[in-house]
């Protein structure tokens, strides 16, 4: 692996926690898995949407078998993964959070219903027919992968007390943006805070709320780098102001 040459800055990255907050967020549907009454596994694409803890609403019909499945045996797990896309459709995150699914009750219940509604707002039509229940997935297990080699376990406590990322809504627009037109500002994040002094090039791979993935070339070889904006992003628009200071330091740093 071809390593940097001089020390590079410290930059933050999400926890695995964030991450799994993050990607089921970003998403509104996911695979439902759930027993049948002979004990095989059962899944299901179904919508959901989610509590501020990230638990995940889902309202489920009992003409479908996975609605049979809950009413009998609460165990499932849901599994909510980004879209194929590269050479290998392995190499994205997904997430799975298994639980046991309960009917809410009181101001849980309204909330829950709202909260479904948000995410698939045609489920208005239907909401309050007979044959329907609203479950929240009380989530008890998770587990995270982002792509080869990153993945991890996290915790429910710590999975509900994290926070999803604001600026994933417009990370992947962000990415083509500086790799489209500022090559050359990615090229001074490589050199300066990622410590790859000799670098001839430079591509950005991700963002997020605290920094950008980058992928190096160099004349003794390629490597990935993490360069960290001076404070997270706390907005949904905060990519483009965060970039733009990273970049100026950078550039301060080779001057």
């Amino acid at each position: 692996m071809t390593e940097p040459l001089r020390t590079p800055e410290p930059a933050r990255v999400r926890t695995p926690a964030e991450e799994a907050r993050t990607l089921v967020a970003a998403h509104a549907s996911g695979l439902l898995a759930t027993l049948t009454s002979d004990g095989d596994p059962w899944g299901s694409l179904v919508a959901y949407g989610t509590l501020p803890d990230g638990a995940p609403v889902l309202h489920v019909s009992t003409l479908a078998e996975h609605g049979r499945n809950l009413r009998r045996d609460a165990r499932a797990s849901l599994v909510v993964a980004e879209a194929a896309g590269g050479e290998d459709p392995l190499d994205t995150g997904r997430v799975t959070l298994a639980g046991r699914a309960e009917v809410p009750a009181g101001a849980e219940a309204a909330a829950a219903r709202a909260a479904f509604l948000a995410a698939a707002e045609s489920a208005r039509h239907y909401v309050d027919f007979g044959d329907f229940t609203l479950y929240v997935l009380r989530v008890e297990r998770v587990r995270w992968v982002g792509g080869y080699g990153r993945m991890d376990s996290v915790t429910p406590d710590d999975y509900r007390a994290a926070e999803p990322d604001p600026v994933a809504g417009s990370a992947a627009s962000a990415v083509q943006h500086m790799n489209a037109d500022h090559a050359d500002a990615l090229l001074a994040m490589a050199a300066g805070p990622a410590g790859f002094t000799d670098a001839t090039a430079a591509v950005c791979r991700r963002a997020d709320r605290y920094g950008l993935d980058l992928w190096v070339t160099t004349p003794r070889g390629s490597a990935p780098a993490r360069v960290g904006f001076a404070e997270p992003c706390a907005r949904p628009d905060g990519l483009r102001a965060a970039t733009v200071e990273l970049t100026r330091r950078s550039r301060a740093m080779l001057a």
